[in-house]
């Protein structure tokens, strides 16, 4: 095996099963799209349940002081709030698909950001993209991202059908960021502790719950701004762990 060889996978089972989608995407009514757009919403609430629920572990809650748990995941979505508020990430992705769009589909025949958004935060976002791309780092396996490789295809298929060919194109942001998170246990090995782990899982948690509320139509939720939360929640978690 070689390193990015679960990346590789990965990638590669996201633009199969994106083809597959469009294949029967063709067959599908708008309504039917519509709802499968729905199942999709609700799927991925059962993901944020599955992945909020370590907020209530009991080695989480015995790493900081009684009752932290949750200001510790409270102070990571607010300060990510404002940190990608202030960098513009959602704005900076949107224009990116409005750029691709302008390239390859100019008529507009498919919902271009929507799908290439969506699916690259859904695609993104979890334990497994990071803790499985380390495992990869350090030729310890790539059996976590075999896992995430065949739920991401599946999805795929889901998500093509009902928001056309850019879900495709999320593959190149997923490619990058596990790329980047195995050069990481690469050169450094297992950075992050359990604790650290969970954090950022309840954290990620709460951004797919931003992402089903968009897919049901009953929020639009900038998740694109609060991408930083993941990156600062096993920061604060370390520090709250070390001094508090």
């Amino acid at each position: 095996m070689f390193v990015g060889l679960g990346t590789a996978l990965n990638v590669s089972t996201i633009v199969v099963g994106s083809l597959l989608g469009l294949l029967i995407g063709k067959k599908f009514t708008e309504s039917t799209r519509d709802l499968i757009t729905t199942c999709l919403g609700f799927v991925t609430l059962f993901a944020a349940a599955d992945s909020i629920r370590h907020m209530w572990d009991r080695s989480f809650e015995a790493s900081f002081p009684k009752g932290w748990a949750l200001l510790l995941i409270l102070a990571s979505l607010l300060v990510g709030a404002v940190v990608g508020s202030a960098l513009r990430i959602e704005d900076r992705v949107e224009k990116l698909g409005e750029s691709l769009k302008q390239r390859f589909d100019a008529n507009g025949s498919s919902p271009f950001v929507e799908g290439f958004a969506s699916a690259s935060l859904l695609f993104v976002i979890g334990p497994m993209a990071i803790l499985g791309s380390i495992s990869d780092g350090m030729h310890t396996g790539i059996q976590q991202l075999a896992l995430k490789s065949v739920l991401d295809g599946v999805t795929s298929i889901a998500f093509a059908s009902s928001l056309g060919w850019s879900v495709s194109l999320s593959a190149i942001p997923v490619g990058l960021y596990q790329l980047a998170w195995t050069a990481v246990g690469f050169g450094l090995g297992n950075i992050l502790s359990g604790y650290q782990v969970m954090a950022l899982t309840v954290t990620g948690g709460a951004l797919l719950l931003g992402i089903a509320l968009r897919l049901l139509k009953i929020k639009d939720v900038a998740v694109g701004n609060l991408l930083p939360a993941l990156f600062l929640a096993p920061l604060f978690a370390l520090a709250l762990h070390q001094f508090a």
